[in-house]
């Protein structure tokens, strides 16, 4: 359905118009390691894939806005307006492009016009790929380039952290909406979260692919444990604050979490700091050993990362571990973990180009075996970054 054509005409019958909308494409992403250190000031390793979120666009001469999704037909034209972009439940998904416009307008940018936006997504929903923060990075630049904006990408990106954390209420970090906003083609962006300093790592696979298993077991970010695992987090830091003059758990080494780890009362809170510090540093190892070429080594620290979220942040589940033991037993794979926030959502694994077909059958039928169902697989291009598409994207 990424056929742009398609999604032209589809975009005239819905709106009923003749006019050539503007066509915007937001990437999903997948993380290649450090997770869950995001929030905790540490480094994570993310790159953009070739599936996302399409937009279209014609602006309207009043304030009216209009959203539609062919992901959620049922939903039919959501209708809002500039003068009122308060978060309202009936508007379901068309809050985080509501959100977005909502907080450029704030931020200074003037819009006056309002718009007809069709959107359509081929992420998986509900995948962890990250459909939320490609929802509001295709709508940032959608609204930017419509309206002649020129805005930044990095006060973007960051626009589109407080609509997931204001507004919609979900307490995430920055890493989503950088890695979608900033993505480079054939490269991964080590990004500090503290500092939103980063580096693009080329990713030479040549022999390999990295396969995107979709557990689909349905995961929601809001309803899942994860601002529990981030209080906990914030208890421990606290803890080690009394002794250590630290703003966040990503400013520690392993040796001085070691060194001060007694002074963390609680037990599983101590096991959360000891992964997102331990986590932390396996990210900046993949750094150099990717820089270097040695994808083997990089392979060990993508299973060290998968222990560590299954034992210390135990936000795997029965799911995720069953296809990530799997692909750890099967020829051709270099390495292999859960991606996203975890409870559901998808793996990702580093396969041999021709272990491929091999891979999705064993991991099939121990998945279906065990849990019931099948996974989805994925092959994940790593491309460019939100944008307009040109003529040549479009072909």
């Amino acid at each position: 359905m990424t056929n742009i054509n398609v999604l032209t005409s589809e975009f005239q019958s819905i709106f009923n118009t003749t006019n050539s909308p503007r066509i915007f494409f937001a990437p999903g992403r997948i993380n290649l390691i450090g997770e869950h250190t995001d929030y905790n000031g540490g480094h994570v390793f993310p790159a953009s894939i070739s599936y996302g979120t399409y937009a279209l666009a014609v602006p309207r001469k009043d304030q009216k806005l209009r959203f539609y999704s062919l992901n959620f037909p049922s939903t039919g034209i959501i209708q809002s307006d500039l003068s009122n972009l308060a978060f309202n439940e009936a508007d379901d998904w068309a809050n985080y492009p509501k959100g977005m416009i909502l907080y450029m307008k704030e931020a200074g940018y003037e819009i006056n016009q309002g718009a007809d936006v069709l959107f359509y997504g081929n992420i998986p929903n509900g995948a962890g790929l990250s459909s939320s923060a490609s929802i509001e990075l295709a709508t940032g630049v959608l609204v930017s380039g419509l309206f002649n904006l020129n805005m930044e990408r990095i006060p973007m990106i960051k626009l589109g952290q407080q609509v997931e954390n204001k507004y919609i209420g979900v307490n995430s970090g920055i890493m989503d909406q950088f890695a979608i906003g900033m993505g480079k083609k054939d490269h991964a962006i080590l990004l500090d979260c503290q500092t939103l300093d980063y580096k693009y790592a080329p990713i030479k696979l040549k022999e390999h692919v990295i396969m995107i298993i979709n557990t689909n077991k349905q995961r929601t970010l809001a309803g899942s444990k994860y601002n529990e695992r981030r209080s906990q987090c914030e208890q421990a830091l606290s803890d080690l604050q009394k002794e250590l003059s630290i703003q966040s758990l990503g400013e520690l080494s392993i040796d001085q979490f070691e060194t001060y780890k007694h002074l963390i009362k609680d037990e599983v809170n101590l096991k959360r700091a000891k992964h997102a510090v331990y986590e932390n540093a396996r990210t900046l190892e993949a750094l150099e050993k990717l820089q270097q070429g040695d994808l083997n080594r990089f392979g060990q620290l993508m299973n060290e990362s998968h222990l560590s979220l299954r034992d210390d942040y135990e936000v795997t589940g029965v799911e995720l571990d069953t296809i990530v033991q799997t692909a750890w037993e099967l020829d051709g794979v270099l390495g292999a973990r859960m991606t996203g926030a975890g409870f559901g959502g998808c793996a990702i694994a580093i396969v041999e180009n021709d272990k491929v077909d091999d891979f999705k059958e064993s991991i099939n039928n121990t998945y279906r075996e065990k849990i019931g169902y099948e996974a989805t697989f994925y092959t994940a291009t790593i491309g460019d970054g939100a944008k307009e598409l040109s003529k040549e994207d479009q072909l």
